[in-house]
């Protein structure tokens, strides 16, 4: 992922909604590593799905991006790139800064 893509542009007026936008995505990849561990491609293909959604709502385009990933890879059930889809999940998540506009 290239560093322009950890800089998220939102709009001001959800300033007060990203710390509770991020709690939530952190329970999000716990869920998903969850569902990861325990082989719950349904639960996974979901998350994903809600993913793509919320992303790109909040000014999120990477977690969408990520997303639609996530739900592509639980329906072929790939273990071995959900596994790296949720590194970089985790890895966006740690270092995206946000730009209020």
């Amino acid at each position: 992922m290239s560093e322009d893509k950890y800089t998220a542009v939102v709009a001001r007026d959800l300033e007060d909604l990203i710390p509770g936008f991020f709690k939530n995505r952190h329970k999000e990849l716990e869920a998903l590593r969850t569902a990861l561990a325990t082989g719950d491609w349904e639960q996974m293909r979901q998350l994903g799905h809600r993913m793509k959604g919320v992303g790109t709502s909040y000014g999120f385009d990477p977690i969408s991006a990520i997303g639609k990933v996530i739900e592509d890879g639980a329906r072929k059930q790939d273990a071995a790139a959900m596994d790296g889809q949720l590194a970089e999940y985790a890895d966006y998540l740690e270092k995206v800064k946000v730009v209020y506009e």
